[in-house]
C-alpha cells in the first residue's frame, strides 16, 4: 500500500499534551472525556508500536487516567493521523495490526504480565482529506457474508472512533473555542484565500484569550508557516515568528498571494479564449477545403498535428 502522506505538521502539535486534549475534548464522544484526567497525560510515542507493514505512519500514543467506579485506571489512547488524499478501507485490518502489536510490544517488555491483564486502549483517526471517509468502523463490518449465528462470536471486532475533519461545518468548529478548532479552521479554508484570512483571524482571538498565550503562540505559529510552505503560498514567512504579533503582516502577505493567484488565473482564462479563438478559424479553413493542413498551420499558429487532429474531429 502506496501512503501519500504529506508532511502536515500534525505529529508535532499533538506531541504537546493540550492538543490531545483539545481532540479529546473538542471532538471525541463527551462522555468518554468527562472521565479522563488530563493533567495525568504521558506520552508513549515511538516506545511501542512497530507494525509490520511497510509503511511510515504518523501516530501518537499517550496515556490517562480514567475514573471508573470510584477507581482510577490508565488507558491508552492511540491517534492515527491519517493524511492520505483517499480514504484507506482497509483500515480496521490495519488497526487491530496495531493493537496488536502494542499489546505485544508492552508484554514483550514487560510493562505489564498476562496475569495483570492488558489496558484499555481508545483508538482514534483523525482524517483530513478531501473525501468524506467511506471506511468501515469496525472490523466486523468487514467480514462478509455475515456469518451465521453461533459463528458471529467467533469474529474479531475492533473498532475505532473517527474524527474526519472535514465533515465539520465553519458553525460546528465555532462552537468548540480551541486551537486545535481554529487548525482545523485552517485546514478547511485553505483553498479559499479569503475564508484562510478569516480563520486565521479566528485562531489568533483564540489563542489571545488562552492562559498560556506565549507557548500556544509558537506552537501553532510553527504549524502555519510549515502549512503554508505545504500550500505553496508566495508569503515570506521569515520574518513570521508570532501569529498574535505579525499577524498583520501575514494579512498582507495572504492578500498579494490572493491578487497574485487571481493575476495568473485571469492569464491563463485570455490564453484560453485566444486558444479557443484560432481553433475556431482553422476549422472555418477546414470546412472551405482550400488550403493543405500545412498552410493552415502556418496561417494559424496551430502546429500541424493540431490541424490535423482538427480534421479528423470534422470528420466525426
Amino acid at each position: 500500500m502506496v501512503n501519500n502522506h504529506h508532511d502536515t505538521g500534525y505529529k508535532e502539535l499533538f506531541s504537546y499534551p493540550e492538543f490531545v486534549q483539545q481532540l479529546i475534548e473538542g471532538f471525541a464522544p463527551a462522555e468518554i472525556a468527562q472521565l479522563m484526567d488530563f493533567s495525568t497525560l504521558k506520552s508513549h510515542s515511538g516506545n511501542y508500536i512497530t507494525p509490520l507493514f511497510e509503511e511510515k505512519i504518523e501516530d501518537v500514543v499517550w496515556s490517562v487516567n480514567v475514573n471508573w467506579q470510584g477507581m482510577a485506571q490508565e488507558v491508552y489512547l492511540y491517534i492515527l493521523l491519517e493524511f492520505q488524499s483517499s480514504v484507506d478501507r482497509t483500515m480496521p485490518v490495519r488497526l487491530m495490526h496495531y493493537a496488536a502489536c502494542f499489546y505485544s510490544e508492552l508484554l514483550k517488555q514487560k510493562v505489564i504480565t498476562p496475569g495483570q491483564g492488558l489496558p484499555p486502549v481508545f483508538p482514534v483517526v483523525l482524517y483530513n482529506g478531501s473525501e468524506r471517509w467511506s471506511a468501515s468502523l469496525d472490523l466486523y463490518e468487514m467480514i462478509s457474508p455475515e456469518p451465521p449465528g453461533l459463528l458471529q462470536v467467533y469474529q474479531p471486532r475492533m473498532r475505532y472512533y473517527l474524527v474526519d475533519e472535514g465533515r465539520y461545518t465553519d458553525e460546528q468548529l465555532g462552537l468548540v473555542q480551541s486551537p486545535l478548532s481554529g487548525v482545523f479552521g485552517i485546514e478547511k479554508a485553505s483553498t479559499n484565500r479569503q475564508g484562510l484570512q478569516q480563520a486565521v483571524d479566528r485562531i489568533v482571538a483564540i489563542i489571545q484569550a488562552d492562559p498560556h498565550k506565549e507557548r500556544i503562540d509558537k506552537i501553532i505559529t510553527r504549524w502555519l508557516k510549515r502549512h503554508l510552505q505545504r500550500l505553496g503560498a508566495e508569503v515570506d514567512l521569515n520574518q513570521l515568528n508570532s501569529l498574535v504579533e505579525d499577524k498583520d503582516m501575514l494579512a498582507e502577505n495572504l492578500e498579494n498571494w490572493a491578487q497574485q493567484e487571481r493575476q495568473e488565473g485571469e492569464k491563463l482564462g485570455i490564453e484560453k479564449g485566444e486558444k479557443l479563438g484560432i481553433e475556431k478559424t482553422a476549422r472555418n479553413l477546414l470546412k472551405l477545403g482550400v488550403l493543405s493542413d500545412e498552410q493552415i498551420a502556418e496561417a494559424t499558429g496551430l502546429a500541424l498535428d493540431e490541424v490535423v487532429e482538427l480534421r479528423i474531429e470534422g470528420k466525426r
